[in-house]
């Protein structure tokens, strides 16, 4: 891989600031961005000499953007390397991103309210409690439902409108193109 371009670079320190204010990894965010950047998938060795992080380090950070499901592993013919390439389309990282936080964060927490809601014994010594969790419960479960439907909704509208226009651009090419092409 060529040295890093001062845009590069500036990118990359920039992704890996905003991934601790997102509580993750500094490394891992940075290492995300490189991938992000990079025209052709990396090997865990490129990306280690690139970024002057320890092979470690890397490893263990590909595994956790892989779990992410933000970074897939790419072969490549007569070449035994694991080479790792970045997901390039933003708004799917980004709903990708969502439901896996979701999953593992909002999903726990609105499952413990639930719990905690029906431990609690009504003969008034915790009604303020009970209120409160209740409330909790339903209020937060009511907006996560909400907001992961207009997410879900927008993705549609954008997978939707792509597809619009790449079959557009197929029929500028002619009609005997979209024989061979089902969208």
């Amino acid at each position: 891989m060529e040295a890093l371009s001062p845009v590069a670079q500036r990118f990359i320190l920039h992704w890996g600031e905003m991934g601790t204010r997102w509580g993750i990894n500094r490394t891992v965010a940075q290492i995300h961005a490189l991938l992000y950047l990079s025209p052709e998938p990396l090997s865990a060795e490129e990306v280690a000499t690139t970024l002057s992080v320890a092979r470690s380090n890397v490893s263990n950070s590909l595994k956790e953007l892989q779990g992410w499901g933000v970074v897939r592993t790419v072969h490549e013919l007569g070449d035994r390397k694991d080479r790792f390439e970045s997901l390039k389309d933003v708004w799917e990282m980004f709903s990708i991103i969502l439901e896996e936080r979701k999953r593992r964060e909002i999903d726990p927490t609105l499952q413990m309210l639930r719990s905690c809601a029906g431990e609690l014994e009504e003969d008034g010594t915790e009604k303020y409690t009970r209120k409160r969790v209740d409330s909790d419960w339903d209020e937060r479960r009511r907006r996560n439902s909400e907001w992961s439907r207009r997410v879900k909704d927008q993705d549609q509208h954008r997978q939707e409108k792509n597809a619009c226009a790449t079959r557009n651009s197929l029929c500028k090419c002619g009609t005997g193109i979209l024989d061979c092409v089902v969208l």
